[in-house]
């Protein structure tokens, strides 16, 4: 870690799409992050991800700011992935499979906006890919009930604190199922 960047909350140091000559980013939303981390981690083509917030107002938030629900910041994956070797449209579809993208800020249990169902892109060509992909999803017939997912651009990410980065690999689960 360079002496620029912080251990916790702090944005990261890149802002747009390219984070090198060969990598991406995507970011999204879809409930409890531990458990969107743990399924994109294992994506062949993924290099990092990274758990924080995204979506709100205050600026460089801790857990306990957003689970006031108070913040607008969504609990979300940043991933570094190679375009070479995994679509962005490959993570949509991972992302659309973990989730219920029709339950407006809650995924099981979990209740509050910082739960939402999001897609934050980081370039046109990603914003083009997903509302194509949520009416391909929708025309599907798949859910019954409206799809509520936002698809806005990213803004400041703020990684979120130590003990929630890789959280479930860190306590011996593979994945988080929701009851």
């Amino acid at each position: 870690m360079t002496g620029s960047q912080k251990q916790n909350n702090s944005p990261n140091a890149a802002q747009d799409s390219s984070v090198s000559h060969s990598y991406q980013k995507a970011t999204f939303a879809a409930g409890c992050f531990w458990g969107v981390e743990a399924a994109f981690s294992k994506v062949k083509g993924v290099k990092s991800t990274t758990v924080g917030y995204l979506g709100g107002h205050l600026e460089n938030p801790t857990y306990q700011d957003v689970c006031s629900d108070k913040t607008g910041h969504a609990e979300a994956v940043e991933i570094t992935y190679d375009p070479a070797k995994v679509s962005y449209n490959q993570l949509l579809d991972v992302f659309w499979s973990i989730h219920d993208p029709t339950t407006r800020n809650r995924q099981g249990p979990d209740v509050g906006s910082q739960y939402r169902s999001a897609i934050f892109f980081h370039n046109k060509e990603q914003e083009s890919a997903a509302k194509e992909s949520k009416q391909k999803l929708r025309q599907s017939g798949k859910f019954k009930n409206e799809i509520v997912t936002e698809i806005t651009p990213a803004s400041t990410f703020y990684r979120a604190e130590e003990y929630h980065q890789r959280y479930l690999e860190k306590h011996g689960k593979t994945s988080w199922a929701l009851p």
